[in-house]
């Protein structure tokens, strides 16, 4: 398995320190550095081509936001992370649908910031908890039977596409796409977007490589 580069846009020193340290300790990731500033982060991902950026998002969400864009137009392969102490759930679902593929609390066990990282680098979303968790009821009943055209909506969710975007992608009109979702919704027993793009990969039985296929594509 090859090795993780990670950076971290973070303004805490020791933060920054504990995190080199822990990095250090595993062969599956390579530590390439930290910068305070949204500016030098972006130079640093145009130059060093991290795997993974960690981000504080204590410069505001706007502005963090429009860096996680700036970061996937940069280097369309990197894959944003944010770092928080807190975060709403309608703020976690609007950093997936700009790029963000894990949303990671500084109080977690350091083991968890492990688990982000690997899990993310393996082309999965990460959000705590969900990578183990499994929707209710849903291991005790049989797998929904989605359509071809449904499948291909979740894949699209999946890598934080909005439905403007799935619907030019897929040549139907935005409002199919609202009555796809409501079908899938009604299949799977999932609430919404949120829960469709944690675990759609899951309903579907993709595999690692068909999800890094899907973002590459949709980045």
């Amino acid at each position: 398995m090859s090795t993780l580069t990670v950076f971290a846009c973070e303004s805490q020193p020791i933060v920054v320190e504990g995190l080199e340290k822990v990095l250090s300790r595993s062969d599956e990731f390579q530590y390439l550095g930290s910068s305070s500033s949204l500016t030098e982060s972006i130079a640093a991902t145009r130059e060093l081509h991290p795997d993974i950026m960690l981000v504080d998002h204590s410069s505001g969400l706007k502005m963090v936001f429009q860096f996680i864009s700036d970061v996937k137009s940069t280097w369309p392969k990197c894959q944003p992370v944010l770092w928080v102490n807190n975060l709403a759930e309608i703020d976690c679902f609007r950093a997936l649908q700009i790029g963000a593929r894990g949303v990671l609390k500084k109080t977690l066990p350091v083991q968890s910031v492990v688990d982000c990282l690997r899990a993310v680098g393996q082309g999965n979303i990460w959000i705590e908890g969900s990578v183990e968790q499994t929707l209710p009821g849903f291991e005790r009943r049989a797998a929904p039977r989605l359509t071809p055209r449904e499948r291909e909506i979740v894949k699209q969710i999946c890598v934080g596409m909005k439905n403007k975007e799935i619907a030019g992608t897929l040549s139907i009109t935005a409002g199919t796409v609202k009555v796809h979702l409501m079908h899938i919704f009604e299949k799977t027993g999932v609430k919404d977007r949120f829960e469709l793009a944690m675990h759609g990969r899951k309903l579907l039985g993709l595999d690692h490589s068909e999800v890094v296929s899907r973002f590459e594509a949709a980045s």
